[in-house]
């Protein structure tokens, strides 16, 4: 089996474990034994993945997204947990975004100023600087999904 299949059949195992294998039976519209399959290694399983729907519906249950992360490491892209439920109603629009993006983005252009005073920009101040361009990061996917509702 390549170490891709391997990899994600891993994940798939670690999801259904961390949602229980009777809830995730449940979620997923799957018997144990079909779940199984899914994280099988043996020879006339290798082909066999989880859906994504059931995926969705075991991660929205999960406590971290355990085949979305493979799948992301897997193309090189680094995720961003967002401890926030992406059910939740948000308030304000595309507007509030604008404002929130240019605020964040006038802290992150303070914190960088203050970094940059002395020439070197230490550990800390790294860890400040990265903690405010995924601050941004956020803001912008927040106005993503309210543009995308806007234009629907």
């Amino acid at each position: 089996m390549s170490s891709t299949r391997s990899y994600l059949k891993k994940h798939t195992e670690a999801l259904v474990k961390d949602v229980g294998i009777e809830a995730a039976c449940k979620l997923a519209g799957k018997s144990k034994a079909t779940l199984g399959r899914y994280y099988s290694d043996a020879p006339e399983h290798v082909d066999r993945f989880i859906p994504v729907d059931a995926v969705a519906a075991l991660e929205a249950a999960s406590r971290y997204p355990h085949v979305t992360a493979a799948l992301a490491e897997l193309r090189g892209i680094t995720i961003s947990i967002n401890q926030e439920s992406r059910n939740s109603e948000k308030s304000g629009g595309v507007n509030s975004d604008v404002v929130a993006l240019s605020q964040r983005f006038a802290m992150l252009m303070a914190e960088y100023s203050q970094s940059i005073e002395d020439g070197i920009i230490t550990v800390n101040e790294a860890k400040r600087l990265l903690r405010e361009t995924l601050a941004i990061q956020h803001v912008l996917l927040e106005m993503k999904l309210h543009l995308e509702d806007e234009a629907v």
